[in-house]
């Protein structure tokens, strides 16, 4: 019994022996397919990325960016501007005459008025008792003129006869001429007279539009009561644009503008007609004076926004993407025939729809790189890759 007990415990002790050789083989079996794998993988993934291994490894890690060939195209220089608007020939109206008491005011602000036409009248009770004295001592002095030329005319018909003498028609002819110099001091005193009534009444200087009106009914107005309305001659308005000494120096008279009026969405055409001789010492600015015609939309005193066309130039375009700004200005990075990345600073002119345009440090046949540059640094090497539909 002893013996078969012991055969039958080293029977089973080579069986364990047996299963853990076998779990041990298959352990190595699946570590050596693994490594295998990811062998296989590793060769597959290097054959993709880098090719048959004609290229160096560190040259195809380099960066792929999109460049952009901008070229050059004509770009129309706009100016960009603000200001006040303004009546382009503003008349103050004031009292001319002696002034009085304004019995009538015709005229408001906002209304059109024609040259001549009374916009208020004054109290003339006292002048017209005046004008009726005059016109009396008018009508004496034409009385006493037509005596005494009728007693020269009787007496001229008996000097023939010897009853009158030669001294009384001298004496009779200056006794006439007397009194037509009394006729006609009595005439321009009237005239006088009518001319200072009709200086009470205050008529416009000019046609326009009223802006202003300053006098009401009973005020009583004198030459010094100051202005009293204020128009705008034909209506015509002004925009007085400030520019920059460099932008003044792009603009000429008769340029063609858009005026906007801040609160509206209306676009009035407009033309420059007068450009300030002078630079404000303080701002560095001058100003341009926009001649507009009349509309609704403009306020004198109000602002407005202007984009006046100071005509065309060749230059590259880019989209804002491609541009960079920092401490030294705006810049852009090229990439060179080696493909290195190169910074190149840049002058921005106008902005539009299309980009912006470089009006200074490109040519147009440089390679621009259009995304990205801000993860990029000088005389980095990069794979750069043409964008077909802006490429010159």
């Amino acid at each position: 019994m002893n013996y078969e007990s012991k055969i039958a415990g080293e029977d089973l002790d080579v069986s364990t022996l047996e299963d853990d050789n076998q779990d041990r083989n298959k352990r190595l079996l699946i570590i050596a397919a693994a490594v295998i794998a990811a062998i296989v993988l590793a060769a597959v993934a290097y054959q993709f990325f880098f090719g048959a291994g004609d290229t160096p490894p560190a040259e195809n890690q380099a960066p792929v960016v999109t460049v952009v060939i901008p070229g050059k195209r004509d770009v129309v220089r706009t100016i960009n501007a603000t200001g006040t608007l303004a009546a382009r020939r503003e008349i103050p109206v004031g009292v001319v005459g002696e002034g009085g008491r304004v019995t009538q005011v015709y005229v408001d602000a906002g209304d059109w008025v024609k040259q001549g036409q009374v916009m208020a009248s004054i109290d003339r009770s006292v002048q017209n008792q005046q004008i009726a004295r005059l016109q009396a001592s008018v009508a004496s002095a034409r009385a006493d003129l037509n005596l005494a030329q009728a007693n020269l005319d009787r007496a001229a018909k008996l000097v023939e006869r010897g009853f009158i003498s030669k001294a009384d028609i001298d004496r009779l002819t200056a006794t006439r001429d007397s009194n037509v110099a009394q006729l006609r001091v009595a005439q321009a005193q009237l005239g006088e007279s009518r001319a200072r009534n009709n200086f009470l009444n205050i008529v416009a200087p000019k046609g326009g539009f009223v802006l202003e009106r300053n006098v009401e009914v009973g005020q009583t107005v004198s030459p010094g009561s100051g202005i009293l309305f204020r128009l705008a001659q034909n209506g015509e308005m002004e925009l007085q644009a400030q520019l920059s000494e460099s932008d003044l120096a792009n603009v000429s008279v008769g340029v063609s503008t858009e005026v906007i009026p801040v609160g509206t969405d209306k676009v009035l055409a407009g033309e420059i007609w007068q450009i300030s001789p002078t630079i404000d010492t303080d701002s560095r600015q001058g100003t341009a004076k926009i001649a507009l015609n009349y509309d609704r939309a403009l306020r004198p005193g109000g602002f407005a926004s202007t984009r006046i066309r100071s005509g065309s130039s060749q230059a590259a375009v880019l989209p804002e993407s491609a541009v960079q700004n920092d401490s030294k200005g705006s810049f852009v990075y090229i990439v060179g025939k080696d493909d290195k990345v190169v910074r190149r600073d840049v002058t921005i002119g106008s902005v539009s729809a299309a980009g912006l345009s470089i009006t200074a440090g490109l040519n147009g046949a440089e390679r621009v790189v259009l995304r990205a540059a801000g993860f990029l640094n000088p005389g980095q090497t990069v794979k750069p890759v043409v964008e077909k539909d802006q490429a010159a």
